[in-house]
């Protein structure tokens, strides 16, 4: 059994676009915010929280709904290219209020982009596990995450070179190309895998396919004591690691502009840095925790992450040594990002893998609308020094509950024959 990649990354398209958006969101909405209509910190990182918000209650209800849709699409891609359609035509209107001055068209064209936005992530995560057997989706999830980070990338490149060094700069050709990315992503992907047809393939060649790990369940169908206790702890670590990263990427362009001085763009070289790092990590990290376990490999992770939080408290300015410290955020966020869902998911039955995604994304959304109110208060009513030392908390904490997880590591895909031992697989 082995990987389509070619499938794989084409199914990434959607997430390579969503990814793209929410990039580009998390940097220049807050600066519009702060720059043009004046906002203080604590409204601010209300206003960044209402996307999660939206999240937490309309993930489940669309997700719940594209599994019961039939169209000649498929069950996913019509949600796909409905949202992509919808946020399209809704986020431009963004830097038109931007230009205009307009904070009332602005928040109504915010909240009905992060509606449409909402509107079509589920079915776009839930395609990848649609597509992919079993065994095989925590190497397909290494290369989502792969092309997340390209498409977040991609939005940081068009941040460094298209937003000018000016006291208010137009962000319109940054949400031009996000916009293009997002269409070409969606039409690229509809032209290329048939929905229907593949998941019909896939549901004919694996008819009785069962979980790699043993059911963790009990003969009453719910989970044994010590398996739930390992569940709650890594949902508690998923919301600290979540509360700690999300702050930095939400204030960062606030945190490089106020503190180190920088202009334009210029912040989104270090988050740049950062993200190529992790695109190179994601395969790598994958097939360490192949090696060593999912657990171990998250708490490297994690532990590179709470060195670089550290260190770059030492630069009072910008300095380019600081980019070594941005590389190792975007492995340890790599390490962390690729083994968390699956880990989650292990610990589930089959027939429950929609179930225990649902609750991954409640902690981590949960998580993304607590820190950016909680941070955003700390960097207005104590100072922008706060930022990194609130990351370095909520990362230590996550670190040790974290270690006290038991359950949801790695187990080998056994093979159907002896001959097959001697077999490699990509």
């Amino acid at each position: 059994m082995k990987l389509n990649y070619k499938r794989t990354f084409l199914v990434g398209l959607a997430f390579l676009s969503i990814s793209a958006f929410w990039q580009a969101y998390d940097n220049l909405v807050p600066l519009i915010l702060q720059n043009t209509f004046h906002l203080n910190e604590s409204l601010i990182g209300a206003i960044m929280a209402i996307d999660n918000v939206l999240a937490v209650f309309l993930l489940p209800i669309i997700g719940t709904l594209s599994d019961k849709v039939d169209t000649p699409l498929g069950k996913r891609t019509p949600f796909i290219i409905g949202g992509t359609a919808a946020a399209v035509v809704f986020m431009m209107l963004l830097p038109c209020a931007d230009h205009t001055q307009q904070l009332m068209l602005f928040i109504l064209a915010l909240g009905l982009t992060l509606l449409s936005m909402a509107c079509y992530r589920s079915p776009a995560v839930a395609l990848m596990p649609d597509l992919t057997p079993k065994p095989l989706r925590s190497a397909a999830n290494a290369v989502i995450n792969l092309m997340g980070a390209v498409g977040g990338l991609y939005a940081l490149l068009l941040i460094q070179f298209l937003v000018p060094k000016t006291e208010r700069p137009s962000y319109a050709a940054v949400f031009i190309g996000i916009a293009l990315l997002m269409v070409a992503s969606v039409v690229v992907l509809v032209a290329t895998i048939r929905e229907r047809k593949l998941a019909a393939q896939i549901a004919r060649e694996y008819p009785d396919e069962e979980d790699a790990a043993p059911s963790a369940a009990q003969p009453s169908g719910k989970l044994a004591p010590d398996v739930m206790r390992s569940l709650r702890l890594i949902l508690i670590s998923i919301f600290l690691w979540f509360t700690a990263y999300n702050a930095v990427t939400t204030a960062f362009s606030r945190y490089a502009v106020t503190v180190w001085k920088m202009e334009g763009g210029g912040f989104a070289s270090c988050l740049m840095v950062a993200m190529v790092a992790a695109i190179i990590s994601y395969i790598p990290t994958g097939a360490l925790a192949s090696r060593i376990g999912r657990k171990k490999t998250i708490l490297v992770g994690l532990a590179l992450m709470l060195i670089s939080y550290t260190s770059v408290l030492f630069y009072p300015t910008y300095h380019v040594s600081a980019n070594l410290f941005f590389a190792m955020i975007g492995i340890g966020w790599a390490a962390v990002g690729v083994n968390s869902l699956p880990m989650v998911v292990e610990m589930s039955k089959g027939s429950e893998i929609g179930k225990y995604t649902g609750l991954y994304y409640t902690f981590s959304m949960t998580a993304q609308i607590f820190t950016p109110v909680i941070s955003g208060a700390l960097l207005q009513y104590v100072s922008y020094s706060t930022l990194f030392p609130y990351a370095m908390f909520f990362t230590f904490c996550a670190m040790i509950t974290m270690s006290m997880v038991r359950h949801g590591d790695s187990k080998p895909i056994p093979k159907k024959s002896k001959l097959e031992q001697f077999d490699t697989e990509d």
